[in-house]
């Protein structure tokens, strides 16, 4: 259990906490040599110019969006009027307003679905983010006054506020994007939920940092350095990750292979239930089988590469493993599944039964159990090709005895068979003929 916390917290934090946590530490005043303040004052636009450059290749409207907003709010922050009279009220205001804004503006990009650049959704996208600046000098008029006091609200006593500049509506706006977008990373695990935590810590630090001698240019710099990493970490993720279940996919599979070795063992792991589940309940009943499943097939093999290659199946790749080597881990890849406890609740939602939590008595039971096929390459006359398809062999074998087993693809050696009293161990073949 703690290691799931700690696998959490991790994704939770890196990159972006890191990020935070560096830019809090280097970019204080007098926190760097006098050598490094050229290239530090570059950083921004180094930043800004490679984030375009990434989201126009990736076409992630949220990349390029985002970046213009904390653009246009750092330099809203840089052009404030000097204090004094009137411009003290003018430079609350806009203080006030971006500080509401850039919070909603994030939080919007994260819920809207991501659009190629070119369609009238990010068109009018643009425009929108574009219009806000017009919105926020309109404001700031003598006679808007009143409609500009209500970003200025005051809910609770100024002497309980004196530790921040920014005004109540904006803390509001602050608290209900960063709570939304935890929600949305415990949900999805996307990195850039993860990334927009942090950002928003970094552009309310960006509000303070006025007062103390700080440049928010510098934190503004470090929201949009988040965006971008976690973008990169996304786009990795997508590419080298199945994303239904999160664990490596077709292409690092095929990265792996490329590295086995002369000598290597392959197991194949099918779910048995699953096509009769998906033909009973629905493709949404079997994909969140997977999901559920997935997790428990990769913490118990501890020793073997993971991926998911085809739709229903899991490849596991064991480097200069024998099969000999490797049953005690499928073994146990077997009994981790086997115990888990899934319940089917109204049309489509599958549910797994935790420590003391009890199925209510309209829940239906869907016990899961898996088929195991394994081979190894013996001899450098041995193929990949070969290794797989006697891998198949096995995994269809052990459906074909019931399931609930690992198999061997080689008959010629050990074979994996389910006992007669069906507790699902693995049965040398000098038990059973095969």
């Amino acid at each position: 259990m703690m290691s799931l916390y700690w696998k959490y917290f991790l994704s939770v934090f890196s990159p972006g906490g890191l990020i935070f946590l560096i830019a809090i530490g280097f970019l204080r005043p007098l926190g760097y040599p006098m050598w490094l303040q050229q290239p530090i004052a570059a950083l921004p636009y180094i930043v800004l110019a490679f984030g375009l450059i990434f989201g126009w290749y990736f076409s992630s409207s949220r990349m390029i969006l985002s970046l213009f907003v904390l653009a246009l709010a750092d330099r809203a922050l840089v052009l404030l009027p000097a204090s004094g009279g009137d411009q003290e009220t003018i430079r609350h205001t806009i203080v006030a307003i971006t500080a509401f804004l850039v919070p909603l503006n994030l939080l919007a990009f994260s819920i809207l679905k991501e659009d190629s650049l070119s369609t009238f959704r990010v068109v009018t996208r643009v425009v929108l983010v574009l219009v806000q600046p017009f919105l926020v000098l309109w404001l700031c008029l003598p006679d808007q006054q009143v409609l500009a006091s209500s970003f200025t609200q005051e809910y609770i006593p100024s002497r309980y506020m004196d530790w921040t500049p920014v005004p109540q509506p904006a803390l509001v706006a602050f608290a209900i994007a960063g709570l939304l977008h935890v929600i949305r990373f415990a949900l999805h695990r996307n990195p850039l939920e993860g990334g927009a935590i942090w950002a928003l810590c970094a552009i309310f630090v960006a509000y303070h940092t006025s007062r103390y001698g700080w440049q928010p240019t510098n934190f503004f710099m470090a929201a949009g350095l988040i965006l971008f990493v976690t973008l990169l970490q996304s786009f990795y993720r997508q590419t080298y990750r199945d994303e239904l279940t999160g664990i490596p996919g077709r292409l690092a599979y095929d990265e792996a292979i490329g590295q086995l070795g002369k000598r290597f063992s392959i197991a194949i792991i099918g779910i048995d239930q699953l096509t009769q589940y998906a033909n009973t309940h629905g493709k949404s009943v079997s994909e969140q089988i997977l999901k559920l499943a997935a997790p428990k097939i990769q913490a118990a093999c501890s020793d073997g590469q993971i991926f998911r290659t085809t739709g229903e199946e899991f490849t596991v790749l064991f480097p200069g493993k024998s099969v000999t080597d490797t049953i005690g881990t499928l073994d146990t890849v077997r009994k981790s599944v086997e115990a888990i406890s899934l319940f089917f609740r109204g049309r489509d939602r599958v549910w797994e039964q935790r420590g003391a939590k009890k199925a209510g008595s309209r829940d239906r039971a869907l016990p899961i159990t898996l088929s195991i096929g394994v081979a190894e390459k013996l001899n450098d006359s041995a193929t990949l090709t070969l290794v797989i398809k006697s891998a198949y062999r096995g995994l269809y074998e052990a459906k074909g005895i019931g399931g609930n087993v690992v198999k061997r693809g080689l008959e010629t050696v050990v074979t994996a068979r389910r006992s007669q009293s069906g507790s699902g161990r693995i049965v040398a073949s000098g038990e059973y003929e095969t």
